[in-house]
This record gives C-alpha cells, structure tokens and sequence, in this order.
C-alpha cells in the first residue's frame, strides 16, 4: 500500500485487545491455593512491567509514565502511558521516563484474573492486555511477543482503528494500512499450533480472531503431581474436565458433560 502523504499529524486511534487464558487441573483446596500463590509469583506487577516494557519497544514508542499494582488477595494491574515520540526539554536533552500528569492518547495496560471455585478441579488464570496508539505506530507489531511470552491455551485478539486522518487533498481516511485478518500477523509457526476463527467487520474497521490450542498435553496441566500417578480412568476423566473447560471458555457458553463437543481423541 502507498504511504498516505497526511495534511498534519496521524489522528488514527489503533487499539489491539490481546485476552489469554491458561487453565491448570487443581484437584485439592490446597493445590488451588498454590495454584493461586503461583500464578501470583509468576505474573506480579514487576514481571507485567518488564513485559509492557519490552512492548513499547517493540512497537517503537516511549514511556511517559508507570502505574502498578498487587492487589490482595491476588491479581496485579500495570499501567503505561506512551508517546510516539521521546519528550524533550527546552535544550534538547530527554525528560525524565516517568512524567507524572503529563496526558497523551497513547497506552498499554495489563489486567490479571486468577480463578478458582471449591466445587471445580480446574482453574484458571486470565490476563487482559490493551495496546491503544495514536499516530504511525501500529499494536500490532507486539502480537506475536505476547503470544510468545504467555504460552496460552486460548488467545482472543480484538484489534479497530478509531478516528480519521486528513491526506495533503483533504480528503479522510479512516485506516491507514491493509488488513484482511489479524492471522496476517501471525508467525506461521504459532499459526500451526492454534485452531482459529474469524468474525471481522471490515466497513467499520474491526477485527476478532479467537485461537485455541490444538493440542493439550495432560502433562502440561497437572498441578504438583504427574501423569504416571494416575491410572487410565482418571486420566481420561481429567482430560475431559480439561477439554470442557477449554470449549466452554473458547465459545463463552457453558456444556453439560455429554455434549457431542467434549468428544476425548
């Protein structure tokens, strides 16, 4: 695509919503505690900040300012405010990367939901992550990072573009880049490890595609013990737990146990 020759600056707003979702087979209260006081160590306001971080780099802004936070009795919340462009002082020389006040149309934010319930044997760990920019760079440049950094089950992408800007003509343009499917995006190589569908509104600039892992190994589920403690019933009960969990997140609806989807391979 030629590059638009703009009247002024790049008014686009460009928003990817990037929602991941692990889940683990916590058979005991206490392996839910640990499962919770694990997921809390592993993703806590610091490691969530060096990950925010490394996006802004990737995606070729600058930090203004971080907010974090743990919460009790678990989860965490960062906050960046972002520029396109380094902040300079009346000499020339950088500001400081933490300018408290200062308002811009850029940022990155990350939510974390762990979740458990005393009647389940599986929980779940949730993390939502906002990249909204203003101007010629583009969230999307941080997708496969983050794709590679969480290692989901289900990954669900929301990307839009908000706003218009002006050509030298006057005339608007209310995108600034060809896009057919956030999958364009993609590696090939998380592309082949993934099932994904598409549901996309191309007149009105939004894009969805929900990604769910194609192949579960129990190992990689079971939480404090492995897979030669149990015997084949037990095995093949807790994939299906597993499996239920999974389709019930992916199509957000809940299964009875005998439906024809919970089928064990």
């Amino acid at each position: 695509m030629q590059k638009i020759k703009l009247h002024g600056f790049n008014n686009l707003t460009k928003t990817l919503s990037f929602n991941i979702y692990d889940i683990c087979y916590t058979q005991s209260n206490q392996d839910r505690d640990n499962y919770i006081q694990y997921i809390d160590e592993v993703y806590n306001a610091k490691r969530l900040t060096e990950i925010l971080t490394q996006v802004t780099k990737l995606i070729g802004a600058n930090i203004l300012n971080i907010a974090y936070q743990d919460y009790e009795p678990q989860g965490a919340s960062v906050t960046l405010l972002v520029s396109e462009e380094p902040e300079c002082l009346d000499n020339g020389s950088l500001k400081s990367k933490s300018v408290v006040g200062h308002l811009d149309k850029s940022h990155i934010t990350v939510h974390t939901y762990p979740e458990t319930h005393p009647e389940r044997n599986v929980s779940s760990f949730r993390a939502d992550i906002d990249i909204s920019t203003c101007g010629l760079i583009s969230p999307l440049k941080a997708l496969n990072f983050l794709i590679k950094e969480f290692e989901s089950d289900i990954i669900i992408l929301d990307y839009r573009v908000r706003g218009f800007t002006r050509d030298i003509s006057g005339k608007k343009h209310f995108i600034d880049h060809e896009l057919q499917s956030i999958q364009n995006f993609l590696m090939n190589e998380k592309k082949a490890v993934y099932d994904m569908i598409d549901v996309n509104v191309y007149h009105e600039n939004i894009f969805h595609t929900k990604m769910l892992l194609k192949e579960c190994k129990i190992e990689n589920y079971l939480f404090n013990y492995g897979e030669h403690e149990l015997n084949c019933e037990k095995i093949k009960q807790i994939k299906r737990e597993l499996r239920q969990e999974l389709l019930e997140i992916f199509y957000g609806r809940n299964f009875n146990t005998m439906n024809e989807y919970l089928t064990i391979d």
